[in-house]
């Protein structure tokens, strides 16, 4: 079970439910003393911390959580990006530290590396409508031959492919490609659905109109 403990309603509703379909069992808190108190659970694999709580500011929370739970991973989720305050919350037993605005791939990249769950293994390497994609190596191939993909391109496919067939938004596109709170243009994902394929292939991408886009299977 994953403890997420965010105040900003926007924020742990988006991550609640991204970890949730990714395959996790995911529990909120909202403040800092309630956050500490279910961390103690055994049952709690992971703590995603805010820093910026009520009631107890998330350096505590850390801090006191560390005397009683000391091996739990903790990633530290927070707007505080300067360099020191990511060396004090690494310093202070933190496992890792993500900066708002966030890409949600990337959270969810850091809380398999901190769990290391077995069944993950199934899902380094996808394959959909003759598509390869190593989430490892970060390789593209389509029926064997290589495409060379851009970071943005390349997690875009990523969603794309771990959803085949099923209709995503824009929005769910922003969400997990460019992370929650992006300001970008509005027709940033068309326009990195353009370039995907033209790398990919036009065929493989299908636009359904007012709903969003879907990897189409061969």
């Amino acid at each position: 079970m994953v403890l997420l403990i965010e105040d900003e309603v926007g924020i742990s509703d988006f991550v609640r439910r991204g970890l949730e379909s990714a395959g996790f069992t995911v529990v909120v808190a909202a403040d800092g003393l309630s956050g500490l108190k279910l961390a103690q659970h055994d049952d709690v694999e992971l703590v995603i911390l805010d820093l910026g709580l009520p009631g107890l500011p998330g350096e505590q929370v850390l801090a006191r959580l560390r005397n009683v739970r000391p091996a739990v991973p903790v990633i530290v989720l927070t707007a505080k990006g300067a360099v020191q305050d990511r060396v004090t919350n690494l310093e202070a037993g933190a496992n890792d530290y993500v900066v708002k605005p966030f890409s949600f791939s990337e959270l969810l990249a850091r809380v398999r590396v901190q769990l290391r769950r077995p069944e993950q293994t199934s899902s380094v390497l996808l394959e959909a409508g003759g598509l390869t994609l190593d989430v490892r190596t970060r390789e593209v191939s389509i029926h064997g031959k290589n495409a060379t993909l851009s970071s943005r391109e390349f997690t875009l496919l990523e969603v794309l492919m771990r959803h085949p067939g099923q209709v995503l938004s824009q929005t769910q596109l922003l969400d997990q490609v460019w992370g929650y709170g992006f300001d970008g243009a509005s027709n940033v994902v068309e326009t990195y659905v353009r370039h995907l394929r033209r790398k990919i292939g036009a065929e493989r991408i299908q636009t359904v109109r007012r709903a969003g886009y879907r990897l189409v299977l061969e």
